[in-house]
C-alpha cells in the first residue's frame, strides 16, 4: 500500500507541475476493471484492478501550419493483489499528436516501470526483477458523431529490452534476456462536456529466452485487462 500512495503522489505531482505552468487542455479520470495474468505455466488469475489517468497539451495543434499537438501525461496501475499474481505499474509519457479531419495520429515516449509479483513454485518464493521499459505507442483516434462527441481509439507497441532493477532476492539469478513482446489496446468512449466516460481492452504479451535468467519460462508474462471508468475535461 505504502508503494501504491508513492506512485500516486508522483502522479499528482506531474499534474500539479504542468497544469499551472501551460494552462492548456488536459483530462483526469479513474477507472475499474479486472486484470488477468499468467505467468509461466501458472495458471491464469483475475482481480480487480484500479487505474488513474491523465494527459495535459503543452502546445495546441495548428491546422494552417501542419504543427502538432505536444502532449504530456501518465497513469497508474494498482490491481486489488499484488503479492504473488499481479504487478502494479506507473507510467509517464510524451508525445505528438497529428491532426487530419476526424482522425488524430498520435506516438509518444514512454517510461514504464513494473513491479512484477513474488511466485510460490514447488513450496519456493520466486523473486522477479523490477521491469523498467523504453516505449514507443503509436495510436490512431477517430472522432465521430453529434459535435464529435464519440471517439474510438487503438493503440500498440512493440516491447524493447527492458532493464532490470533489485527486487530484494536474496538468491540473485541472471537477468532474462526479452525474446519479443507487444500491447495492444483498444478503447471507445464518449465527451460530455466537462467529462467523459470510456471503456478499454488491453493485451500484453512477454515472452523471454528459455535460460537460467527465466527458470521454467516464469517470467513469460500474458495480461488482458478490461476497464471502464469516468474523468473530467479541464
Amino acid at each position: 500500500m505504502k508503494h501504491c500512495k508513492t506512485h500516486l503522489v508522483r502522479v499528482c505531482l506531474f499534474f500539479l507541475a504542468v497544469v499551472p505552468a501551460y494552462g492548456q487542455r488536459g483530462t483526469i479520470g479513474v477507472d475499474v476493471g479486472e486484470t488477468t495474468d499468467k505467468f509461466g505455466a501458472l495458471s491464469s488469475v483475475s482481480a480487480a484492478e484500479v487505474g488513474v489517468d491523465g494527459q495535459v497539451s503543452i502546445l495546441n495543434s495548428n491546422p494552417k501550419t501542419g504543427r502538432p499537438a505536444i502532449v504530456a501525461g501518465g497513469e497508474l496501475r494498482i490491481p486489488s493483489e499484488s503479492n504473488q499474481y499481479h504487478a502494479r505499474e506507473f507510467a509517464f509519457y510524451g508525445g505528438a499528436r497529428f491532426p487530419f479531419r476526424n482522425w488524430t495520429f498520435g506516438v509518444d515516449g514512454q517510461i514504464r516501470k513494473i513491479y512484477l509479483p513474488t511466485s510460490i513454485v514447488d513450496n519456493q518464493f520466486f523473486v522477479r526483477y523490477k521491469m523498467e521499459l523504453f516505449e514507443l505507442p503509436l495510436s490512431v483516434k477517430y472522432t465521430f458523431g453529434t459535435g464529435k462527441r464519440a471517439y474510438i481509439q487503438a493503440q500498440g507497441a512493440p516491447e524493447f529490452r527492458p532493464r532490470w532493477r533489485s527486487n530484494g532476492a536474496l538468491v540473485v539469478l541472471p537477468e532474462p534476456n526479452l525474446d519479443h513482446g507487444y500491447f495492444v489496446r483498444g478503447t471507445v468512449g464518449y465527451n460530455f462536456g466537462k467529462w467523459y466516460a470510456k471503456a478499454s481492452y488491453e493485451s500484453r504479451y512477454f515472452s523471454f529466452a528459455r535460460d537460467e535468467g527465466n527458470p521454467n519460462g516464469l517470467y513469460n508474462w500474458k495480461s488482458n485487462l478490461i476497464t471502464g471508468g469516468v474523468g473530467l475535461n479541464f
